[in-house]
């Protein structure tokens, strides 16, 4: 599957000033508060598309964005002009396994000071590494200071809920018994979408596998039916760290949100329903032997067990009753149209000689003749995967269809250009400078003006 990219740098800039403002924008401020959070923001450091080092954004440049992003979203994000670009100190092999042993003997040690020490005994250059790169190199690693998997850390637990069903759905993947289809055995996968405020269930699938595509095709059908939530909370995994989805979600002004890595408690509510599933369903498949069986009975227990059951965290309502008292957005708010334009993909690929191009090892053919040898632009909906690609050119949208070879033996070949009626045009260049030469007046000269 093509990773949805955006389309262009700009949009890419557009992105990622959307993620720096975008939880600020979309959230209730009071009055005076805007100005409190912009100064917390100042304060941190983000690395813009094409830079190789963090920099932090000043107080006026990010209100610019926010009432830009509240003002047109994502297309109002879109620079004209964009050509700073930072450098970075990359770290030697060397460099990374001192920094690594260092903070593993001495996890107690900030960044700050393992830079200044090294600096000071000499191992270290004093321009080789800023204090940022260093505490950036030790998440990656994970050793950073901050505890994940245990309660001993500084940071105390809330229990916390959202405020209305449709403005936050969990996202996750659990592992279910595996299949055996004849002779093969074949893992299972079962996909939900959950919503925070209500519990409630908003899309479940079983499958195969475990890929970006099955996740965004379960995302697109809950759209379809309950609309957009305000934000998406998804864990760490591959499955949700794709462009597809962050484009995706940025283009429908849904929050892309993702769990600390480490940190299971603060996926409890994703990881009790899972603990609720498999006692009531998953541990008791039995021998089903396709994935159509194990969604219907996905289904049923939904629909006549679990969204009809007391919730303990509901404080004895059901997860159907206080989904269904305040559904969030209405679905209608979210066109059909909005969906297939947030998920189009756009590639450049050369037209060959024979008006073809391939596309994931299927060959398609363009009509339009006078685009062959050209670098065109196609673009794909993943909505449905069943529609045909198209190549955008000077605005118009023009239709791939799938190469038939043995067709084209045996039809007239197209011209590749409309036909024009064609007029002689006198040009001779050695006669006009015989005539320049000699003085006469151009032979031609109504061609000229």
């Amino acid at each position: 599957m093509d990773p949805l990219a955006p389309k262009d740098h700009a949009e890419e800039v557009a992105l990622f000033r959307a993620q720096v403002i975008g939880e600020i924008a979309r959230s209730a401020l009071l009055h005076g508060e805007l100005r409190a959070r912009l100064e917390s923001l100042t304060a941190k450091y983000f690395r813009p598309p094409g830079a190789e080092v963090t920099r932090t954004f000043s107080i006026p440049t990010l209100e610019r964005w926010y009432y830009a992003y509240r003002a047109g979203g994502l297309p109002a994000l879109r620079p004209k002009l964009r050509s700073d670009r930072g450098r970075a100190q990359d770290l030697t092999d060397e460099q990374r396994a001192l920094l690594a042993d260092i903070r593993r003997e001495n996890p107690q040690a900030s960044a700050a000071l393992i830079r200044r020490t090294l600096i000071t005994d000499g191992r270290l250059a004093k321009d080789a590494l800023s204090e940022s790169t260093l505490r950036r190199f030790f998440v990656e690693q994970g050793l950073d200071r901050i505890p994940l998997r245990d309660g001993d850390g500084q940071r105390m637990r809330l229990r916390w809920q959202a405020e209305r069903p449709g403005a936050l759905w969990h996202g996750d993947v659990c592992h279910g018994p595996a299949l055996r289809i004849g002779d093969v055995a074949k893992p299972l996968r079962v996909h939900a979408l959950l919503d925070d405020a209500s519990r409630f269930v908003v899309a479940i699938e079983a499958h195969h596998t475990e890929r970006e595509s099955d996740m965004l095709g379960l995302t697109v059908r809950a759209l379809r039916r309950h609309g957009a939530p305000d934000a998406l909370y998804l864990d760490n995994g591959s499955t949700y760290r794709g462009q597809v989805l962050a484009l995706g979600c940025e283009r429908l002004g849904i929050t892309l949100l993702h769990a600390r890595p480490g940190d299971a408690p603060a996926r409890g509510k994703m990881e009790r329903f899972w603990r609720t599933l498999r006692q009531g369903c998953l541990d008791f498949l039995g021998q089903l032997a396709s994935l159509h069986e194990v969604n219907v009975r996905l289904c049923a227990f939904l629909d006549q067990h679990y969204h009809r059951a007391p919730h303990g965290g509901l404080l004895g309502k059901s997860p159907g009753d206080i989904f269904h008292a305040d559904p969030g957005r209405p679905a209608d708010a979210l066109t059909e149209q909005q969906i297939r334009d947030a998920l189009s993909v756009r590639e450049r690929r050369r037209v060959r000689r024979d008006n073809t191009l391939s596309l994931d090892g299927v060959v398609w053919e363009l009509d339009q003749g006078f685009l062959a040898g050209r670098v065109v632009t196609v673009a794909r909906c993943l909505v449905d995967g069943a529609d045909p690609p198209v190549v955008e050119h000077e605005g118009k949208s023009l239709p791939l269809h799938r190469a038939d070879p043995v067709r084209n033996a045996r039809r007239k070949r197209p011209a590749r250009r409309a036909a024009t009626k064609k007029r002689a045009v006198p040009f001779d260049p050695p006669g006009a400078l015989l005539d320049r030469a000699a003085g006469r007046k151009p032979r031609h000269k109504e061609d000229a003006t």
